[in-house]
């Protein structure tokens, strides 16, 4: 069975990472199926243009969150959409990843920091964050 990965970064709320997403989406394909590489695409804009509505967007992520095997997110750039999916993944008991890179101008929400369900991890460089998923996934019992 491949392990079926859910990756949540920004978009409406901010695409500035959008390679690093890409970056970590593409070590994360060395697990398994990344359901949502679309948010590691460059080409896509802050307006979210990746479905015909809003609705369709809503439906679609929420079906993969549901079936996906666990959750790493880059939340560094907050995101209203970031948070909810979090959110719904906990509900959900879902493992969830969330790396973040510390900002003094800009904590992290106390919402991720303080939840007992994420882990929380800061990081500095990409070769940082590729070992702290290795290590989650690798205690998740996720070889590649």
């Amino acid at each position: 069975m491949t392990l079926k990965i859910y990756f949540a970064g920004a978009i409406r709320g901010g695409r500035d990472d959008a390679a690093r997403y890409h970056a970590m989406i593409e070590f994360l394909r060395t697990f398994g199926t990344v359901l949502t590489e679309h948010v590691g695409d460059t080409k896509l804009t802050q307006a979210g243009d990746d479905g015909p509505d809003d609705y369709y967007i809503h439906d679609r992520d929420m079906a993969w969150l549901s079936a996906c095997d666990l959750v790493v997110a880059e939340v560094t750039m907050p995101s209203l959409g970031v948070g909810y999916e979090l959110g719904w993944a906990c509900a959900l008991g879902k493992p969830v990843l969330a790396l973040f890179r510390p900002n003094p101008d800009r904590p992290l929400s106390a919402m991720i920091a303080g939840s007992k369900e994420i882990v929380t991890q800061e990081y500095a460089t990409l070769d940082q964050a590729k070992e702290i998923i290795r290590e989650f996934l690798l205690r998740k019992n996720c070889h590649p």
